[in-house]
């Protein structure tokens, strides 16, 4: 980290003095370095960068060393049309740190072929390809995807089995691996695609609700997208906390990519978008790979300006919703460290100490009285209430200990709340079915009626004279009521249309081919007895109840946090470690400010 925030603050010094240095004199015609003129820059910048002439020297090389590659690279494409791609590796699959790594490519091929090269010559199965924050398919070719001369690809391992030494367990952990994503997907598929309409005791559904714990009303499709991206998100959480953040990361950007297909209203109404961004981010950190400067910086962008639509100026949004703001500022304080990271590697070092100030000040008012903790959970309350506690009421022991207790009371009068509302949903069905009506019919009308009983009896009744339309049009072609009309000498076609067309009634019929000669037009012959409305048709559900859908249904469920602030449950070890990274890097530049 220290050397790519040299490298950049040499760059933003050679850009200034419009230094150029894979021209002469610091490059001479075999693109070898002018050593004179090369050791006398890195004698005039060592004193603006606080390090030796030979460290200055190391980085003007390198920074030398890539532009001349660069302008070769450029060369070769216009020449043959071949890319040269930067690749980001797994950490563990760099020979070496400072090394950075290529490949060479036409852009006109299948990432597949990409991705096989890579494998073979990194020793690599079983990875993903990330541009800009986005998964490259495998099927399409690179070039379609955005991908062009020098692109930056991120190389993600979503197995490692291969260190596993044995055969059957490698198998088994690369094939867990691969299947997470769709097992991910496909099991919110079908919780997006259940609405309600059945016992939730037996057939768990999702509902998504506001800060204030309100349901939230969306259109169908919109629906579906914010479930599939709420339960990635989920998925990826829970794996960044087994820190595996390589297969967390693959969830997070599904997650992102499901959160795109909603609109912006909807967005800006929860801050589970602004929370994703963050947590790519820091799983970028995680992986060293913040060579993702551009997607990282837009995304801490897209997270603040989500924060401030959600919370409001000066969180006066959250205040009035909350009462409090003290639990939400550990995700401020992320925010503001990660800015300060991505300032400092990209060699700005006055805005990076400007960042860390503000997420110090955060950090002092956040880090907790151990012994504070202490009394709480005596108190019977958990470890987590305490810490939310505590920082809602920032650091007050009596006021938590009250806060925890009126949160406590608030949520089980939510769940008595919905008790209630379950026992009068059951009620109302076993009135609905003892009138003739089968349960499963009476608990959708129920739905699509919002819970109201006249509306719902009313739908069930329509719904029974449309049935009762169809069973009469369907009797209306019976073999007797045909064979009348062929022995009147029409033809069976015509005789079964004009049947159809009057509820069965032969008289009619007679009278309709009599009017007409025995012919009927091609569109009354196509005419089909009218389909039978249902409570559920207006948004047919294609997921079943079936053993194994239930099972992966509860698989999923088991990602997704039963405490509706778990996310804001931030032990600030990781961040503690990051503050103490940063104010080392920093120290060692800040009596030379460039």
């Amino acid at each position: 980290m220290a050397e790519q925030n040299t490298e950049a603050k040499l760059k933003n010094q050679l850009k200034q003095e419009k230094i150029q240095l894979w021209n002469p004199p610091y490059t001479d015609e075999d693109k070898q370095p002018g050593q004179q003129h090369m050791e006398e820059l890195a004698e005039r910048y060592a004193p603006l960068m606080g390090l030796s002439a030979l460290e200055v020297g190391g980085a003007l090389e390198s920074i030398r060393v890539q532009a001349v590659n660069r302008g070769r690279g450029n060369k070769t494409f216009r020449e043959t049309s071949v890319a040269t791609l930067e690749l980001l590796l797994p950490r563990d699959s760099r020979k070496d740190p400072k090394t950075k790594n290529h490949l060479e490519t036409r852009l006109d091929v299948p990432v597949q072929e990409v991705v096989d090269r890579i494998g073979a010559e990194f020793g690599l199965k079983c990875i993903k390809l990330i541009l800009n924050g986005k998964t490259l398919c495998t099927d399409q070719r690179l070039d379609e995807q955005g991908v062009k001369n020098h692109s930056k690809l991120m190389v993600l391992k979503v197995s490692d089995a291969e260190w596993r030494q044995q055969l059957s367990e490698d198998e088994e952990k690369t094939k867990n691996q691969n299947e997470s994503v769709q097992r991910t997907q496909k099991g919110f598929q079908i919780l997006s695609e259940r609405d309600g309409s059945e016992d939730p005791d037996t057939t768990p559904f999702l509902e998504i609700a506001d800060q204030r714990g309100n349901p939230l009303k969306i259109p169908p499709k919109e629906k579906k997208a914010l479930i599939l991206a709420m339960g990635f998100h989920e998925k990826g959480r829970s794996l960044m906390k087994k820190k595996q953040f390589d297969v967390a990361l693959c969830h997070l950007l599904q997650a992102d990519q499901q959160f795109s297909k909603c609109g912006s209203a909807l967005l800006g109404s929860v801050d589970n978008y602004a929370v994703l961004q963050l947590d790519i981010v820091w799983c970028y950190r995680a992986l060293e790979a913040l060579s993702c400067l551009d997607d990282g910086k837009s995304r801490l962008q897209r997270a603040e300006d989500c924060f401030l639509q959600c919370y409001g100026e000066q969180h006066q949004r959250l205040l009035m919703i909350k009462g409090n703001t003290g639990r939400e500022e550990v995700l401020f304080l992320r925010l503001h460290l990660l800015q300060s990271l991505l300032s400092y590697i990209e060699g700005n070092d006055a805005q990076a100490r400007h960042q860390l100030f503000k997420v110090e000040a955060l950090y002092s008012r956040l880090c907790l009285d151990s012994e504070k903790m202490a009394q709480l959970m005596a108190l019977g309350f958990s470890e987590r209430e305490a810490r939310l506690g505590l920082r809602a009421c920032e650091g007050d022991l009596q006021e938590a200990a009250i806060h925890i207790s009126n949160q406590r009371q608030e949520r089980e009068e939510l769940k008595q709340s919905e008790r209630r509302k379950r026992s009068r949903r059951m009620e109302v069905i076993s009135t609905l079915a003892e009138l003739g009506f089968s349960r499963r019919d009476a608990a959708r009308a129920l739905h699509h009626a919002d819970g109201d009983e006249d509306k719902a009896y009313q739908i069930l009744l329509d719904s029974s004279r449309a049935a009762l339309l169809t069973n009469n049009n369907t009797e209306g072609v019976s073999p007797e009521r045909v064979e009348q009309l062929l022995y009147l000498g029409f033809e069976r076609e015509v005789s079964e249309a004009a049947l159809r067309l009057t509820g069965g009634d032969v008289q009619s019929a007679t009278q309709l081919l009599l009017d007409n000669q025995g012919v009927l037009s091609p569109e009354l012959l196509s005419v089909s007895p009218p389909s039978t409305p249902s409570p559920s048709s207006e948004e047919p559900s294609t997921s079943s109840n079936s053993t194994a859908d239930n099972e992966l249904v509860n698989e999923v469920l088991e990602d997704i946090s039963r405490h509706e602030d778990d996310y804001l449950d931030l032990t600030l070890e990781e961040e503690s470690e990051l503050i103490a990274t940063m104010k080392a890097y920093l120290s060692r530049g800040a009596t030379h400010p460039v």
